[in-house]
């Protein structure tokens, strides 16, 4: 799904209608980010509500304040409910938020700095790296680290994959963009052969199923003591994007503009690929490889906002923690009791739109050269 970039590549902030006037999108931030905070908070209660047993909203929230200690109301519900709700759909819809989140924002940045709209999160070779190293621990069933086996081998995988792209690209002291897409390309495709060849030569041939269903993404399984890794990662990174965001600005108007106004572009975009591809490595070691989210939402919210960072990255987060709070919803619901990968259904949602934003840079590049 990924394209080397491309000097005469079109800026991300190209999805913006042509039209439409700067000052317009800047009012319309503030009630941008209104709407996605009441959406997630609707999202939020949507999760922990809907599945086999439904738990009316009230209660929802009831239950989740007696388990924070704030005990606002006299217990009404059952202590199966309650179980429900805290121990299970809670910790999943909260990695799904934190997911979500940190996809869009990690695919944001990555179109900035490659300055390809068809950029996205799993670009350098992550996911392949941490889909290796979740796949030994699956046939192996090896399990050092007890429950947090499989989290811990995906990142390692993920780290893995870096440090082999990195080494891989440097050339003379220097890493560009080009070589260093090129270079993930490369050793994802490597390190996926290697993950199939583990598969058809391993002799638990059982665990075909469970392999699969990781590589498709799935926020099963979690826990309150593993989510706190996540979100630390979608927090640090979001974080020092946002510090960085004028120098994600200045990437836009070209590497010759952005050197003029005095940014190291090769350092900064180094810099900048080694903390996108940390916290992917984390996301994916706890969700899987969801594929999708981050190449759909930053293009979807530079519609509303335009393409300042600064506003980008926010609503951006929000919007990706909304679009796979449901997707998970879908996901449990759709063929209940049997559950889809969440990453089945983020996929259909943005292969049509990969499709649409192919022919529409198209159009747009054979209109430029009309013109």
């Amino acid at each position: 799904m990924t394209l080397p970039t491309e000097a005469d590549a079109p800026a991300p902030t190209a999805v913006a209608p042509p039209g439409r006037p700067l000052a317009r999108r800047r009012r319309g931030y503030p009630l941008a980010l209104l709407v996605l905070g009441a959406l997630l908070a609707a999202s939020l209660t949507a999760g922990l509500g809907i599945g086999s047993v439904s738990v009316p909203p009230g209660e929802v929230w009831g239950i989740i304040g007696h388990g924070l200690g704030v005990d606002w109301s006299q217990p009404v519900w059952s202590p199966a409910r309650e179980t429900i709700v805290w121990d299970v759909r809670a910790p999943r819809v909260l990695l799904g938020a934190v997911t979500g989140a940190g996809l869009a924002v990690v695919g944001a940045a990555m179109q900035a700095l490659v300055r390809n709209p068809l950029a996205e999160p799993y670009l350098l070779g992550v996911s392949s790296g941490a889909s290796l190293g979740a796949v030994l621990v699956i046939v192996s069933g090896v399990s050092l680290f007890g429950t947090v086996s499989l989290s811990v081998a995906a990142f390692a995988g993920a780290l893995l994959a870096l440090l082999l792209v990195y080494s891989t690209a440097r050339t003379g002291g220097r890493i560009t963009s080009t070589r260093l897409i090129l270079s993930g390309v490369a050793i994802a495709a490597v390190l996926t052969a290697v993950m199939n060849l583990v598969l058809l030569t391993a002799e638990r041939g059982n665990e075909a199923r469970t392999v699969l269903s990781w590589t498709l993404g799935g926020l099963g399984g979690v826990q309150w003591d593993t989510l706190w890794l996540p979100a630390a990662a979608l927090l640090a990174g979001l974080a020092v994007l946002l510090v960085q965001s004028r120098s994600l600005n200045l990437l836009l108007t070209g590497e010759e503009s952005a050197t003029t106004l005095g940014l190291d572009v090769a350092r900064f975009r180094a810099r900048m690929f080694v903390l996108l591809s940390l916290v992917t490595g984390v996301l994916v070691a706890s969700a899987g490889p969801i594929g999708f989210v981050g190449l759909m939402l930053p293009h979807l919210v530079r519609l509303f906002v335009g393409g300042d960072h600064r506003r980008v990255l926010p609503t951006a987060a929000l919007g990706g923690a909304v679009f796979l709070i449901w997707a998970d919803v879908a996901a449990r619901t759709i063929a209940a009791p049997m559950e889809i990968p969440v990453g089945v259904l983020t996929a259909l949602c943005g292969g049509p739109f990969f499709l649409w934003l192919l022919r529409r840079d198209a159009r747009r590049s054979t209109d430029r050269g009309l013109g």
